[in-house]
């Protein structure tokens, strides 16, 4: 079997690079909304399967329970939000990320008013809140496979948020889509289980799933055993 996979460097539309600058810089002293905005997101993909399972149900295939995972890596100094939804093809990864803001971009950039706390709710509402990762990354690698396709047929979409990306086909064993965040030095505070589940509270109101962490020892260490957060 051939395991060569083509990886592609494509470029971010202008509006797309100038937004992630924009939010970098404008929205930085609220960063912890990267997180509400992932949350978000995953929830949304989950509502989108849980949608077209009325018509399809074999798209939940052997896996019906929808959830949103949040996990870190001191090691590695990452942290992966990751859902069992829609899941994304590839098409749909340059879509919906590398000009997911061409129709919103202009108007979120006419309505900034300079209020970092009135801004920072904006950015939901014109569909650019993927983009708040490059807040507290350096480099953002996504990862989603489409419900109903085969394993094989995942995509892998990486960027450091400058002006391009690159795709590449990759395997996945389950649905879904998985956020990695490699985070800038500075952000190492959130390299921390309190930390992490303390934003988790305070922005997942509106989610109906459950958010899943891993539980901790008394000694306070990870364990494999994942428990709801919210």
């Amino acid at each position: 079997m051939n395991t060569e996979t083509k990886k592609e460097t494509l470029q971010f539309e202008t509006e797309v690079a100038q937004l992630l600058q924009l939010i970098i810089h404008s929205l930085y002293s609220n960063k912890e909304i990267f997180l509400r905005e992932l949350i978000s997101n995953a929830s949304d993909a989950c509502d989108r399967l849980r949608f077209e399972a009325i018509s399809n149900a074999a798209l939940l295939d052997k896996d019906p329970e929808l959830k949103i995972q949040v996990e870190f890596d001191k090691t590695d100094r990452t942290i992966t939000v990751r859902d069992n939804g829609i899941g994304m093809s590839r098409d749909e990864v340059i879509q919906n990320i590398g000009t997911i803001a061409k129709s919103g971009t202009q108007d979120f950039v006419d309505q900034l008013t300079g209020d970092q706390s009135k801004d920072s709710h904006l950015i939901g509402t014109f569909g650019v809140g993927f983009y708040s990762a490059f807040i507290v990354a350096d480099k953002v690698t996504l990862i989603s496979r489409r419900a109903g396709v085969k394993k094989d047929q995942a995509v892998c979409w990486e960027s450091e948020g400058t002006g391009s990306y690159t795709l590449e086909e990759v395997e996945k064993e389950e649905r879904g889509t998985e956020v990695i965040l490699h985070l800038k030095k500075e952000e190492d505070e959130l390299l921390n289980s309190w930390r992490l589940r303390t934003v988790l509270t305070k922005y997942s109101d509106h989610v109906s799933l459950p958010i899943e962490m891993h539980a901790e020892s008394e000694e306070g260490e990870a364990t494999e055993k994942w428990e709801t957060v919210n």
